[in-house]
């Protein structure tokens, strides 16, 4: 299963992000971002007690420039000795989240939360859900991208000033809606520490640990631009 859903998390990310895609190599996925700080990402398909050391080294030293990104599912106190020289490794564990859409036929959208304004829009095989306050400033967002069968949840947030109100949940169940609608039966996302619990409250479950690790180029110790 781990296999499955690691392929239709690459598949709906590329998608979502506009990356280029996916490079199938004899260990995982090779990505191509093209952003500054986030050029390529490597993406080991084997989750948990199947990642094996050799295969973590062989990729990492293949790695020389900084701005490309690795992602493997096992837990980072794991895999950080595997790293070499030149690797910022994220202490805290992402999460390889999975959830069966069962609804049919779909369930219907949830009320909009009292004050707020709801926008929805889909571009480039991409929904997109955007909850914004009173004022105008963005409250909540979200996007997901169906990819046949599967669809992958991204980038997933909420204010600081407007969380513990429920709209997480809301966008969680309007991305659902969404994706159901254009006929996935399963949903898939990487979740952060602080994601987790709202994810898991909705039915999601993990699927594997998540280490995210990034070439600042060998011996310059420099800090990531970000996730």
């Amino acid at each position: 299963m781990g296999n499955e859903v690691v392929r239709s998390w690459v598949d709906g990310w590329v998608v979502s992000r506009g990356a280029a895609p996916p490079v199938v190599e004899p260990w995982g996925y090779t990505v191509d971002v093209g952003l500054a700080q986030h050029v390529t990402r490597h993406v080991l398909g084997a989750t948990e007690d199947r990642v094996e050391e050799a295969t973590v080294r062989k990729v990492a030293e293949s790695v020389t420039g900084a701005g490309v990104w690795l992602k493997v599912f096992a837990e980072p106190a794991r895999v950080a000795p595997w790293l070499g020289e030149g690797w910022w490794v994220d202490p805290e564990p992402g999460y390889l989240m999975s959830t069966p859409f069962t609804a049919e036929p779909a369930p219907p959208a949830p009320p909009v939360p009292d004050g707020y304004r709801l926008r929805t829009w889909s571009r480039g095989g991409v929904t997109r859900v955007l909850l914004a306050a009173p004022d105008g400033s963005c409250a909540a967002r979200g996007q997901i991208a169906p990819t046949g069968a599967t669809a992958v949840a991204d980038q997933i947030e909420t204010a600081p000033a407007h969380r513990r109100r429920g709209l997480g949940r809301f966008v969680m169940r309007a991305l659902a809606h969404a994706a159901v609608a254009r006929g996935a039966g399963t949903g898939v996302l990487a979740a952060t520490p602080e994601g987790r619990g709202l994810y898991e409250s909705l039915g999601w479950s993990v699927v594997a640990r998540l280490t995210s690790a990034r070439c600042t180029g060998r011996g310059h110790g420099e800090f990531p631009a970000g996730r």
